[in-house]
């Protein structure tokens, strides 16, 4: 959590919270043969050998993540969604373009932050080959083949840049899911001094996040479940509900 700042639960029955936590087996962790030294505050036990959260703890730096993404929709601030595990691709897409936020999916190019220029520039290229293309412009200045070609070229951009397009500008905060998985994206992130909030599992470096949420990054619905409330408490900030 980011130094003076402190939230509350937005919620009157912090058990149906807890209760909605567990019914999407947000309290699953890995082994304790995997778990990063930095989660042991928030290990409840073992079952079957395998690590269960403490919720209410979970519960608690849930809180002020929700805030402080609430604070930056306040602000007219871009939030930066990133998910490249397979069990998170689709749900973060698919939120992150609820709320008109960029997202990364398929994988995390090098120096999208700390090279961001040049990353805009490819972005910005994306753009203009697409306008050219829905407006004919490609099928009148090239031949077949080239137009083969130059739609590849669209593809392999749009693989790669399809979900920051509108990223004008680096984010204010990211949100991500599995930061031992998206290491390169962790380590740009507090390269370039941007807060990041994650959904963090067992075997994950808490210390390496600003806003770590312990819970199960594995399954699609917990996933699903605090993707959508990071998604509403940004559309909260928004509206000025927060």
């Amino acid at each position: 959590m980011i130094e003076g700042e402190t939230a509350t639960i937005h919620t009157a029955d912090q058990t149906a919270a807890i209760t909605a936590m567990f019914e999407v087996g947000a309290h699953y962790g890995y082994t304790r043969s995997k778990r990063h030294p930095t989660v042991a505050p928030f290990i409840y036990g073992t079952k079957n050998q395998v690590e269960i959260f403490d919720l209410e703890k979970t519960l608690d730096v849930l809180a002020p993540a929700l805030a402080f993404v609430a604070k930056v929709a306040g602000e007219g601030k871009q939030l930066l969604f990133v998910g490249t595990k397979h069990e998170a691709q689709g749900i973060v897409s698919e939120l992150a373009d609820s709320i008109d936020m960029p997202y990364v999916t398929i994988r995390w190019i090098g120096g999208t932050l700390t090279n961001f220029a040049t990353i805009r520039g490819r972005v910005d290229k994306l753009g203009v080959l697409l306008a050219q293309r829905d407006s004919g412009e490609l099928a009148q200045k090239y031949t077949k083949k080239e137009r083969l070609l130059i739609d590849r070229d669209i593809v392999r951009l749009e693989r790669n840049f399809g979900g920051i397009t509108g990223m004008k500008e680096k984010p204010a905060v990211m949100f991500m899911i599995d930061p031992k998985k998206e290491q390169t994206a962790v380590r740009e992130a507090r390269q370039v001094g941007i807060p990041i909030i994650a959904l963090a599992g067992s075997d994950c470096n808490l210390k390496e996040v600003d806003y770590p949420i312990p819970a199960n990054d594995s399954s699609r619905s917990s996933i699903h479940f605090f993707t959508k409330q990071i998604t509403d408490a940004y559309k909260k900030g928004h509206s000025g509900k927060a």
